[in-house]
């Protein structure tokens, strides 16, 4: 296994960088270690300093922690419990790591050691989200009675897991966040691969030959056995018992290998326990007789050794009776079920699910199911030698580990894919309504990352990726890998703003009734001048409102009357006049008509969730990022506007509108302001 020692470097093979690097916290490990070379110093990370905050966030250590660099630790052979950090599952990762050396070298560049150019500064590299993050640290590590306190290797000389642990840990924020996981994550930041699971009961009939690939494909491969399943397994050693050693990840370390035993053909698969000694011992297990019919010759080729290591040998049925999931982290998305291997492409979607504009939940929550984002995918090359397009969709949400910190837990995540009608929008909740998925996420899963295979015929598919719950706030991450070129995007609405005609100046012998009772007011509260404050026109509206309409609210606010006077004030005199107010009171009554039929409950009150719908038939078709804007600032913490917020939302959108009308002249979607002019629209 390769290693730091404090005289030597890991041992691999160059690796061509195919991706760009991206200092972490803007972190150059070349520069640091000069100027530390230069001045004489070793390096401190003031980013992850050693103090009890890059170990815990939420409590304090029970035990005295002295961070000490290797050079100085004293030796011994005691025992350390590795789980006290809670991180099994990142050891078996790390297990898995050093079998595959490319990857290895990825993760663990090789310009550093403890030999020449030494500074007690070293760096990792990790997948994040599409691009890899360069990890710069120091090499003062946590122990206590000098010996490390979490991950540590055989051999005391050797310290590149423990380097390793401590730049993943200050990659999410502190050791305390590494506590609990799944291997499969830890495996994919190590390879940027992506990954696939199988719970053994209900794998394929070629199982077998899937694992076989994979391996030889240099995927990287774990097992797990699930705690309600440990106390039943008669075939466990001893000592054991329900010890989490026996429950913790484990790898698949070897090929498959068939043996002819006892007249017939038995599958059988090498599993390694990174924890060590605690092993299988039924059929096939480092003692078991089975072995005898295998000649030494054959063995050795194997590695079949009869010690204590925690490596053993399984009959394939056993294995599958015994571990209840494989994780498989495939470095490049080849099929795993045809014989050939290929070459997919891959495209990426960032994106967030916002509480009260894009955070829908599934499709049980059809009311807002429909203002999840909404990935269009058109499929036109059939996969070789198949009547179908093949891809697979990874859905990953973001950042959640760096997040629990601050209370944040893995949210319950998946997505379901539709058949596209023949248009570019996004779709509304009546087209879910009546429309059923054509396929879907296996399951909705608390899992950073849920993953699946599809095989569908060529055209246009809509993947709408949500959490369980609606208005649950992340931010995510969409992979899409096909063997084909696969035409993808996002189909946010584009913004586009159609304003009606105002109404042109009605002579007073043509008013209609309602219009001249109108008149008298406005001119009782006027006076002769016919123009009104904005005081004064709270009073005539909300008297006009109360009176005239059902609408259930308290009463317009004095700011949405200031707003009022600022979208039809023409004179510029903070007045209104009265075929000012007769215009608006023409668009008030639009206005009004769409608050009632979205007040479906006729509370008073608007969804947020079906303020996109209202905007767009006021003439507003907003993009995501604008309606997040407007919900922050208009909707109520339940996510509700009352109509007084929703008319003011909708004048300040058309006073916008009509303003950026004026100013571009020459070109349409874009305008040119000096200071002057970006001031006075504000006013």
């Amino acid at each position: 296994m390769p290693y730091f020692h404090r005289s030597l470097k890991p041992q691999l093979h160059p690796v061509p960088r195919d991706a760009q690097i991206t200092h972490s916290s803007g972190q150059s490990f070349e520069q640091l270690r000069q100027g530390c070379l230069q001045s004489g110093t070793l390096f401190e990370d003031s980013d992850f300093p050693a103090s009890n905050t890059s170990l815990f966030y939420s409590e304090r250590p029970q035990v005295p922690f002295v961070w000490k660099r290797p050079g100085v630790m004293v030796e011994s052979m005691m025992p350390v419990c590795l789980h006290s950090s809670g991180d099994c599952w990142l050891l078996a990762a790390i297990a898995s790591l050093t079998l595959n050396e490319k990857a290895l070298a990825r993760v663990v560049p090789q310009d550093q050691d403890f030999g020449a150019g030494y500074a007690g500064i070293f760096h990792f590299q990790f997948w994040q989200h599409s691009e890899w993050l360069d990890v710069v640290i120091d090499d003062r590590l946590p122990t206590f009675r000098d010996r490390l306190v979490f991950l540590h290797s055989a051999d005391h000389n050797e310290f590149w897991s423990a380097l390793l642990e401590k730049a993943y840990a200050k990659l999410n924020g502190s050791y305390e966040a590494l506590k609990g996981g799944s291997t499969i994550e830890a495996m994919e930041d190590f390879t940027g691969g992506v990954a696939e699971n199988f719970q053994t009961q209900e794998a394929p009939e070629d199982f077998y030959r899937i694992l076989e690939k994979a391996l030889k494909r240099g995927s990287l491969l774990g097992c797990s056995i699930d705690f309600d399943t440990v106390l039943p397994l008669p075939q466990v050693s001893p000592e054991a018992g329900v010890n989490l050693r026996l429950i913790s990840p484990h790898v698949l370390d070897a090929f498959p290998f068939q043996v002819n035993f006892q007249g017939r053909s038995v599958q059988l698969i090498r599993v390694r326990n990174p924890w060590g000694q605690v092993e299988w011992n039924g059929p096939w297990s480092d003692s078991s007789p089975e072995w005898r019919s295998v000649n030494l010759e054959e063995q050795k080729r194997l590695g079949h050794t009869a010690l204590d290591d925690g490596e053993f040998w399984m009959a394939f049925e056993d294995f599958k009776a015994h571990f209840d999931k494989v994780e498989i982290c495939n470095l490049t998305p080849d099929a795993l079920e045809d014989s050939a291997l290929h070459r997919w492409e891959v495209t990426v979607h960032q994106g967030s699910w916002v509480r009260g504009s894009t955070a829908g939940g599934c499709r049980n929550f059809l009311d807002t199911f429909w203002t999840n984002p909404q990935i269009k995918l058109s499929l036109t090359e059939r996969a070789e030698g198949q009547d179908s397009c093949t891809f697979l969709a990874a859905l990953m949400q973001k950042d959640r580990r760096k997040l629990k910190r601050f209370g944040t837990n893995m949210l319950t995540i998946g997505y379901a894919i539709y058949q596209c009608p023949d248009k570019d929008e996004h779709l509304s909740r009546d087209f879910f309504r009546y429309h059923a998925s054509l396929a879907r996420s296996k399951t909705f899963i608390n899992l950073r990352e849920v993953s699946g295979r599809f095989q569908l015929p060529p055209g246009d598919y809509i993947l709408i990726p949500s959490t369980f719950e609606p208005h649950q706030e992340a931010d995510f991450c969409l992979r899409i890998f096909s063997e084909k070129k696969v035409v993808t995007w996002d189909l946010d609405e584009s913004l586009d703003v159609n304003l009606p005609e105002p109404l042109k100046p009605t002579p007073p012998e043509q008013e209609t009734e309602e219009e001249q009772q109108f008149r008298a007011l406005f001119q009782q509260v006027a006076g002769e001048d016919m123009e009104v404050t904005a005081e004064e026109l709270e009073y005539v509206l909300n008297a006009i409102l109360q009176k005239k309409t059902s609408l259930k609210f308290k009463k317009l606010s004095l700011l949405s009357c200031r707003n009022i006077i600022s979208l039809m004030d023409t004179s510029g005199n903070g007045k209104l006049e009265f075929e000012e107010f007769r215009v608006f009171w023409d668009k008030l009554k639009r206005w009004m008509n769409l608050f009632l039929q979205f007040d479906v409950d006729k509370s008073g009150t608007m969804s947020s969730y079906e303020l996109r719908t209202a905007l767009k038939a006021a003439g507003f078709q907003l993009n995501s990022h604008l309606l997040q804007l407007i919900v922050l600032r208009y909707a109520d913490e339940k996510l509700q506007l009352d109509f007084d917020d929703y008319l003011n939302c909708l004048v300040r959108l058309e006073n916008a509108s009509r303003v950026f009308q004026a100013l571009s002249v020459k070109n349409k979607d874009f305008i040119h302001l000096n200071i002057n002019e970006f001031i006075n629209p504000m006013s």
